[in-house]
């Protein structure tokens, strides 16, 4: 079979995702995020497009980084002003598919290893081997004063617990042997005690005994996806993750992205091709490239240009409040993530944009392209990225909700499968299959960083 490009469904338990114009537009479900339903809805649209998963990513604060307080954040309803927990949503959305992998969000920095070792061991077993886990590090000082500390971890910091955390929820994972259930009625033995073992972990960072008391899953562990941008985050990613989801608005910018995390990844002495390269993208797609175009304007007239840098001081945890609006985006020092501050500033150098433009930029979508026209079209941009050493696939993230999945399977989906670039059908059970990672594919714990 020919290489087959993977897909994921980008979601925030919330009313916006990347667009913060996608709670104002007429067609959104804008209070649905609290209603199980609109989950289902959008497990089952991704379910009949055959995608590989529905990714939830996650923050732990209302915003506050842009002028010190949240009220202007909820008013304008921006990323993060309102969230569910994801693990949970995950967990309903599982239950009413049968094929469709979930994605959760949980972060190294306010979670201890056996609490999330747990967690997935229990969400993998209920959707029978369909979880992956997004780890993040958490960036912004005001996740980090909901959990009594007075500012974000140091950047490098963040990432070094976040090594350790990894190997202490493996070994944790890998306490129980695939064998190790018996349920032998007749004899009275449940589990063979020779096949359980205690974790053991006593690092730096992290201490866990061990055994888990979650039988091992039918994954394995979950499959490991993450979005390093930094070089700190990148080497990460190449170490661990299993799937990378990235942000460039640029084919330069995402063939240079994907050449990087590759070959990090042969330095961690890894196979690149057991690392799934996913870029964002936003699709507006009609039957005609002219009402896809005005579906795209407006969309993007719906935009606010203070609620995108709100989302951009909590991303950098840099408060944008202080700077001219009309003037060049100064190159400051921000904590958070690095780079996508640092694709900002290369996005303003290179188009002159002032702080307002990106600010714009910024709620239409956190930077991400958008691919606009027929079906046709948007399966060309999605193939050309393909074909050229830009992804291994694509998460689709929606203009609104969930009108954007459903378009995008009723009309692109068919021309991907037409092309033979796109499955007809999940020919697996795992989320591991549908990827084409037959067994754990990180690097071994203990493996150099």
């Amino acid at each position: 079979m020919s290489r087959q490009l993977h897909l994921g469904g980008f979601m925030i338990a919330s009313q916006v995702t990347h667009s913060h114009a996608a709670w104002r537009h007429p067609a959104s479900d804008a209070g649905g995020f609290l209603r199980p339903d609109y989950y289902h809805r959008i497990g089952r649209i991704l379910e009949r497009g055959t995608f590989d998963f529905v990714f939830f990513a996650d923050l732990l604060a209302v915003p506050t980084n842009y002028g010190g307080g949240h009220d202007e954040a909820l008013r304008r309803g921006t990323q993060a002003s309102a969230t569910l927990d994801p693990s949970l949503v995950a967990t309903s959305i599982a239950a009413v598919t049968q094929h469709l992998g979930v994605a959760i969000t949980k972060s190294t920095t306010y979670f201890h290893p056996f609490e999330l070792a747990r967690i997935f061991g229990t969400l993998d077993h209920l959707s029978q081997g369909r979880v992956a886990w997004n780890i993040v590090t958490s960036l912004s000082s005001a996740e980090a004063r909901n959990f009594g500390l007075q500012q974000a971890l140091d950047h490098d910091l963040r990432y070094d617990r976040a090594q350790e955390f990894v190997e202490a929820a493996i070994k944790l994972w890998e306490s129980w042997d695939a064998d190790a259930l018996v349920l032998d009625k007749e004899s009275g033995t449940f589990a063979d005690p020779a096949k359980v073992h205690a974790a053991d972990h006593d690092g730096l960072f992290y201490k866990t005994r061990g055994p888990l008391p979650t039988p091992r899953s039918p994954q394995g562990r979950p499959v490991f996806i993450q979005a390093g941008s930094s070089g700190k985050g990148k080497d990460f990613a190449a170490r661990w993750a299993e799937a990378v989801f990235e942000i460039d608005p640029t084919p330069e910018g995402r063939k240079a992205y994907y050449d990087d995390v590759k070959s990090r990844a042969s330095d961690h002495g890894r196979n690149p091709d057991h690392v799934k390269i996913l870029p964002a993208f936003v699709p507006f797609v009609a039957e005609t490239e002219s009402i896809a175009r005005e579906k795209q304007a407006f969309h993007n007239e719906l935009a606010d240009p203070i609620s995108g840098l709100m989302t951009l001081s909590v991303h950098t945890d840099h408060d944008f409040s202080q700077y001219d609006l009309d003037a060049p985006v100064d190159q400051v020092t921000v904590g958070g993530s690095q780079g996508l501050f640092d694709l900002a500033k290369r996005l303003s150098d290179r188009d002159s944009l002032t702080l307002r433009d990106v600010g714009k930029l910024y709620a239409q979508g956190v930077m991400l392209p958008q691919f606009v026209g027929t079906a046709s079209d948007v399966a060309d941009q999605i193939e050309d990225g393909f074909r050229n050493g830009e992804a291994d696939g694509w998460m689709l993230s929606c203009a609104q909700s969930p009108g954007t999945f459903n378009d995008f399977v009723d009309l692109v989906v068919p021309e991907l499968r037409r092309r033979g670039l796109f499955r007809e059908k999940y020919h697996g059970t795992t989320l591991r299959d549908h990827l084409g990672l037959t067994e754990t594919t990180g690097a071994p714990v203990g493996a150099g960083v």
